[in-house]
């Protein structure tokens, strides 16, 4: 029996678990909270600083093989690690690109993949180089998910709500759809794509609103999206799954925003509306075994399960018991016992064969449960 460590204990994790069930595999987590909520869904869970070059490099030491659910890493660790022959997926070096949204960016420019314009700025005083690039948008170099970290500069007077830090600010594009795309890479350089989603986000949270598979983009623009996610992930030379985001704008030119090298929220759907979800298939390439079917058995639509504002505390659902007696809707709570506003709780996934029903569904559903305290 293979010896599979995970790197992180919350949700992706969690539902990661949830289908290691599948395969013949001892389950190793590493996480600093002891109720995360992957913590009982584990055959092994270990208290520890995912950060921290001890903790991971002896939680790592005796596994075959490693994987992460978050970017926030301890590389040197990794990169120790692999060189003592554990599969590291995905591969330290494709982490370091990634991680730091600087080197991501670069990454881009040196493989000629386009993503939109973008200068580097150390602190907030240099944002004055880039007024005239306005409106644009800040990323922190390191440190930012879920929406932190990204700052909307639209006039000089923003600057002063700016990142007084190392970061990236790119010139702000006329977005008409956003994409996001999976690929999956085995270690023989095999590739799957899953078909592209478009997603919707919250403005005043940045965070994943709801979205629609497939997305509905011409098929030019199709082919575009597929060619520029491959060519993401085949230039990152590892094996894992990498969830490419991207912008479509208004002229139908697609830019890559960011990557992530590991299960994603734009990925949650596959579980009940594909034949392989993403987590089935991060087994497949952690284990050795061949790639699953990507095909989507219906469409979908994803609703996120986000904190409501003024409510801190012991969580609540709201609305759980009507959204549960809906057909062909596929209700996942994450096992967070304190809710924050903003903070994802769960999901739901509405399959259907109208692109109309599955809006009508997840708007019906937004409206119906509600995460409170």
């Amino acid at each position: 029996m293979q010896k599979v460590g995970i790197l992180g204990g919350g949700q992706l994790g969690r539902m990661l678990l949830q289908q290691a069930a599948n395969y013949t595999v001892e389950t190793y987590v590493l996480e600093n909270d002891k109720e995360c909520p992957a913590a009982h869904l584990c055959h092994h869970f270990v208290l520890g600083d995912i950060r921290d070059f001890d903790a991971v490099y002896n939680f790592g030491k005796n596994l075959d093989a490693i994987t992460i659910e978050i970017e926030n890493v301890n590389i040197d660790a990794l990169e120790k690690l692999e060189a003592e022959g554990v599969r590291v997926y995905p591969k330290p070096a494709a982490l370091r690109i990634i991680k730091n949204k600087i080197l991501q960016k670069q990454f881009y420019a040196d493989n000629e993949i386009p993503s939109p314009a973008f200068k580097v700025v150390q602190n907030k005083l240099e944002l004055g180089n880039v007024q005239d690039w306005l409106p644009a948008v800040q990323k922190l170099g390191e440190g930012g998910y879920d929406g932190k970290g990204v700052q909307v500069l639209k006039t000089r007077n923003d600057f002063e709500q700016g990142f007084d830090a190392p970061s990236v600010v790119e010139k702000m594009v006329d977005i008409d759809k956003e994409i996001a795309m999976i690929v999956a890479v085995n270690a023989k350089g095999e590739t799957a794509l899953y078909p592209p989603v478009e997603m919707l986000f919250d403005p005043q949270l940045n965070l994943l609103d709801f979205q629609l598979a497939p997305a509905y983009i011409p098929e030019k623009i199709l082919w575009r999206v597929e060619a520029i996610s491959l060519k993401v992930a085949r230039s990152l030379n590892s094996p894992g799954l990498f969830a490419v985001e991207l912008f479509v704008d208004r002229s139908g030119n697609v830019f890559v925003n960011e990557t992530a090298p590991r299960v994603h929220n734009s990925g949650h759907h596959t579980i009940e509306a594909h034949y392989s979800s993403q987590y089935d298939m991060l087994w497949r390439i952690l284990l050795g075994y061949p790639l699953g079917n990507t095909a989507a058995i219906l469409p979908s639509s994803l609703v996120n399960l986000i904190g409501e504002k003024g409510h801190s505390g012991t969580v609540k659902y709201e609305g759980l018991d009507e959204v549960l007696k809906m057909d062909n809707v596929f209700v996942h709570l994450y096992g967070k016992k304190e809710t924050k506003p903003g903070r994802k709780m769960g999901h739901v996934t509405v399959i259907a064969n109208d692109k109309q029903e599955l809006i009508h569904r997840a708007n019906l559903v937004k409206r119906t449960l509600k995460v409170i305290s």
